[in-house]
């Protein structure tokens, strides 16, 4: 039984193999093509590093940005609290569905990390 699934995982990665030899360069070429606006000239290894450089020192710079605007929400939610007395039922129902939906994705990545079950990971 085991000799069988290792000989047919054997003829897959054959196939795969074969497809890839054949298809992959033309597949390169065209992915290649159609981003070349994206791709910096020359393609050197000193290139990357700067532009890594450059993403993650942007990235960093952003820092401040995010956190005042995290405040600002985080101030609104505040305010919101304080203020539920006034809260509307129309309102409450947003939220509610809102809630559920959040909820709803999560279940949904949950049962799709799975390996789409229902009654657990496979262990």
């Amino acid at each position: 039984m085991m000799a069988a699934k290792l000989q047919q995982l054997t003829s897959k990665a054959c196939q795969a193999s074969q497809f890839i030899a054949k298809h992959g360069t033309s597949y390169h070429k065209q992915l290649l093509e159609q981003n070349k606006q994206y791709i910096q000239d020359p393609p050197t290894i000193e290139k990357c590093n700067l532009l890594a450089k450059q993403l993650f020192y942007t990235r960093l710079a952003s820092i401040p940005g995010r956190y005042e605007s995290f405040h600002k929400e985080l101030d609104y939610a505040k305010q919101f609290w304080k203020n539920r007395q006034e809260l509307k039922v129309e309102d409450a129902g947003i939220a509610l569905l809102f809630g559920l939906e959040v909820f709803a994705w999560f279940c949904a990545g949950e049962i799709v990390g799975r390996g789409f079950t229902f009654t657990g990971y496979s262990v």
